[in-house]
C-alpha cells in the first residue's frame, strides 16, 4: 500500500489556498478517486513523490519531457540563461535560433511567433484567422481540446470531460454561437456544416491526432479532406500540434500524414519543460500579425530567454539525432504488444490506440474513433486500474480521456516492467 501522508497533508493545505487544491483540474484525481500525489523530483524515466514513492513515468509533464527528466543539455542551457537574467522583455539571439529551428523542422511554417502557452497559441491563431479572412465562425471537433480559451470550451475533451463541464460557465452565448462543433473523423458533417454556414467560417481547428479524449487517430482521408474543403471555401486550416509537434516526428503529425495546414500551434516539447507556446504558418498569413500587420497580439514574457535556451537545446537534439524517433517507436510498440498480450491472456477485449509514442488503453470493446466512442469507456474501472498501476509503481494519466506519453528514457527493461505492472493491474480490476 502506497504511503501518502505527505501528499495528503499538502493537498489539505492546498485546498484552503488554491481552488480545488490544484492549479489545473485533471491533477485533482477526481476522475480516478483518492488524493493527488505531490511530486518532489524526477530523473530519467522515474518520478518521486513527497513520501518517497518511486514511479515509472508515463505522463512526462503531459508530453514535454520527450527525452525524460533531467536531460543534461537542457539543464545546462537553463543554467546558462539564468546566469544572464531570467527576463529582458527585449529581443534576444535565442529567439532567432528558435525560430530558425522551427521553420526548418516543421514543413508548413514559414514564420513563427512565440507565446507562453498552448492556450495562448490557439487563441492567437484563431484571432489571426478571423482577422485574415474577415469572418467570425470557426469549426472545432467534439472532444478536441485546444486550451481554455472561450472559443474552445464547447464540446471539449480532456480535463473538461473529466470534470463533467463540457460547456463552462463564463463562456458567452455569442462566443458559443461562433463555434461550430462536429464529430471528429466525420468529413460529411464538416462538409454539411460549411454548406449551412456559407462564407461565414474563418477557420477549422483540429488536433491531427487527438490526445485529449485519449489517443485517437485520424481516419484515412480525413485530414486530406479537411485540406480540400478549406481550399475550396477559403477557410484557414489550423493544426493544433501542441501535443504532436516534435513528438510524432521532427515535423509533427503534418509530416507523418503529409497534409499541410495554413497555421500550426505548438507548445509542450518546444520548451523542454518550461512554459512556452508558438503559432506559425504561411508568411502570407503571419505577416498580418502586429507589428508587421494590424492583428494585435503581445506578451511580456513571450520569447522568454530561459524557455528559449531550453527549447533550442531540445530541438537541436531532435534535429541532430534521428534515432530518437526510432527508439520511441520501438519502445512504444513493445509496450503496446505487451498490453495486447495481457488483455488476451485475461480474456478482455479493451481497445488500444497508438501512434508513435502516444498510446491509450480504453476500457471499452468498441473501436474508438471519436468522442462518442471514447465515452463508451468504463471510467469507473479505469479509475481502479489507475490506482492499481500506481500500486504497481507506474504513474499513468489520472483520466481515461488522456493519452500516455513515452520518453526516450524508457529502455526495453523498463518497458517490460511497465507491461508486467499492466498485467498485474488488469488482474486486480478485471
Amino acid at each position: 500500500m502506497l504511503v501518502k501522508e505527505q501528499s495528503k497533508a499538502l493537498f489539505n493545505a492546498a485546498k484552503n489556498l488554491i481552488p480545488g487544491g490544484v492549479n489545473s483540474p485533471v491533477r485533482a484525481f477526481k476522475a480516478v478517486g483518492g488524493d493527488p500525489l505531490f511530486i518532489k523530483s524526477a530523473q530519467g524515466p522515474y518520478l518521486y513523490d513527497e513520501d518517497g514513492n518511486k514511479f515509472i513515468e508515463l505522463i512526462n509533464s503531459w508530453g514535454p519531457m520527450l527525452l525524460g527528466h533531467g536531460n543534461i543539455a537542457i539543464e545546462n542551457a537553463v543554467i546558462e540563461a539564468i546566469k544572464k537574467s531570467p527576463s529582458f522583455g527585449a529581443p534576444t539571439r535565442k529567439e532567432v535560433e528558435m525560430a530558425e529551428l522551427i521553420v526548418a523542422m516543421v514543413p508548413s511554417i514559414e514564420m513563427v511567433r512565440m507565446v507562453n502557452s498552448g492556450t495562448e497559441a490557439t487563441m492567437s491563431a484563431i484571432r489571426l484567422a478571423r482577422g485574415y479572412t474577415g469572418l467570425d465562425k470557426i469549426i472545432k471537433f467534439e472532444g478536441c481540446y485546444h486550451g481554455h480559451g472561450d472559443s474552445f470550451l464547447i464540446a471539449a475533451g480532456s480535463g473538461v470531460a473529466t470534470m463533467g463541464t463540457p460547456d463552462s460557465p463564463g463562456v458567452t452565448k455569442g462566443t458559443a454561437n461562433d463555434t461550430l462543433t462536429v464529430a471528429y473523423n466525420d468529413l460529411p458533417a464538416v462538409e454539411h456544416t460549411i454548406s449551412e454556414n456559407k462564407d461565414k467560417i474563418a477557420a477549422i481547428i483540429v488536433e491531427p491526432v487527438v490526445g485529449n479524449m485519449g489517443c485517437v487517430l485520424p481516419a484515412s482521408g480525413f485530414l486530406e479532406g479537411l485540406r480540400t474543403l478549406c481550399d475550396q471555401h477559403g477557410i484557414v486550416l489550423i493544426f493544433d500540434e501542441v501535443m504532436t509537434g516534435f513528438r510524432l516526428s521532427k515535423g509533427g503529425a503534418q509530416e507523418v500524414f503529409g497534409v499541410m495546414p495554413d497555421l500550426t500551434t505548438l507548445g509542450k516539447i518546444i520548451g523542454g519543460g518550461l512554459p512556452v507556446g508558438a503559432y506559425g504558418g504561411r508568411k502570407e498569413i503571419m505577416s498580418h500579425v502586429s507589428p508587421a500587420g494590424p492583428i494585435y497580439q503581445a506578451g511580456t514574457l513571450s520569447g522568454n530567454p530561459i524557455a528559449m535556451h531550453a527549447g533550442v537545446a531540445m530541438l537541436r537534439q531532435l534535429s541532430e539525432q534521428p534515432d530518437i524517433y526510432t527508439h520511441l517507436e520501438n519502445i512504444s510498440a513493445q509496450i503496446e504488444k505487451g498490453f495486447r498480450a495481457n488483455l488476451k491472456a485475461i480474456g478482455q477485449h479493451y481497445t488500444i490506440n497508438r501512434i508513435g509514442s502516444m498510446i491509450s488503453l480504453f476500457f471499452t470493446e468498441n473501436e474508438v474513433s471519436d468522442f462518442a466512442s471514447a465515452k463508451t469507456s468504463d471510467t469507473e474501472r479505469f479509475g481502479r486500474y489507475f490506482n492499481a498501476m500506481m500500486e504497481c509503481g507506474v504513474y499513468v494519466a489520472p483520466s481515461q480521456f488522456e493519452t500516455l506519453f513515452v520518453s526516450t528514457a524508457i529502455d526495453e527493461k523498463i518497458a517490460d516492467e511497465i507491461v508486467a505492472a499492466n498485467r498485474k493491474a488488469l488482474d486486480m480490476v478485471c
